[in-house]
């Protein structure tokens, strides 16, 4: 009974340092400034609308949004890409310091960005990706590769070797039982992966902080940074504008909820 109560008032200081800032990052925007500081975590009254609709009427908030997808989709196609075909080699191959390559490859995991920020950025200088989309995307696939491949690998080891003796014997080499047979199956656990490097690609900031200078190449983190700078003291609008720059990637992860527990799962039992 003492362990349950413990697990379930850890739950709710979790759910409530997490829900939190987003509930008064949110209803921050439907006040006004006068509202804010004559008590800051009051109940809008009224509703104030007119915060959001400045946002969503601007030619800036949507050209930051449509600059964060167009990062986040390549990233994440190119983190699934390399990661399944690297996973497919880690899963399916035996050969020699096959174990060592994905114990570094998890260890990866623990690398932090901010590590690397100087020689990326020298790096990104030198072949010239700079104030590029590609310049962003690229880094951010490479630093979803860890987790991709540590997903993929059990999920796609767990499929049994039958399958591919099967395919063998109707003429299917080894890329075509990865291409028609393997990637099928591994679907739950593609989707995660693909839901958890567009997620991270979608949030990144100092990424392209490093790469954009532009603002008209600035994504929804930058964007957000840069309003929140010539706003100063307008505290409700730059709340509005940060709540709307997090709704898509929390509706994005909400909608994919399942998906994600779906594919860890198999990924665990594998």
């Amino acid at each position: 009974m003492a362990k349950r109560t413990i697990t379930y008032l850890t739950a709710l200081l979790v759910v409530g340092v997490t829900l939190v800032p987003l509930l008064f990052t949110i209803l921050g925007g439907f006040r006004t400034n006068a509202q804010i500081n004559t008590s800051p975590a009051g109940w809008p009254h009224p509703w104030v609308l007119s915060n959001f609709t400045d946002v969503l009427s601007s030619a800036v908030f949507w050209r930051a949004m449509g600059n964060s997808a167009f990062i986040a989709v390549i990233a994440t196609a190119l983190a699934v890409a390399a990661g399944a075909t690297a996973a497919f080699a880690l899963s399916r191959y035996q050969f020699r310091g096959r174990e060592g390559l994905y114990t570094l490859f998890t260890v990866g995991l623990l690398f932090p960005v901010t590590a690397a920020a100087l020689p990326l950025y020298l790096l990104l200088r030198q072949l010239g990706l700079l104030e590029h989309a590609l310049g962003v995307a690229l880094p951010e696939a490479a630093f979803s590769l860890p987790i991709t491949i540590v997903i993929l690998r059990p999920f796609m080891h767990a499929i049994p070797g039958e399958l591919e003796d099967a395919a063998a014997m109707d003429g299917a080499g080894r890329l075509g039982f990865f291409w028609r047979i393997l990637l099928p199956l591994s679907r739950p656990a593609l989707t995660t992966v693909a839901i958890l490097a567009f997620v991270t690609s979608w949030n990144s900031y100092l990424l392209p902080l490093l790469v954009l200078s532009d603002p008209t190449d600035f994504t929804l983190p930058l964007g957000v940074a840069a309003f929140q700078t010539q706003y100063t003291q307008d505290t409700a609008r730059i709340l509005a504008y940060t709540a709307a720059s997090m709704i898509p990637a929390i509706g994005f992860f909400v909608f994919a909820e399942r998906r994600i527990v779906g594919g860890l799962t198999g990924s665990v039992k594998g």
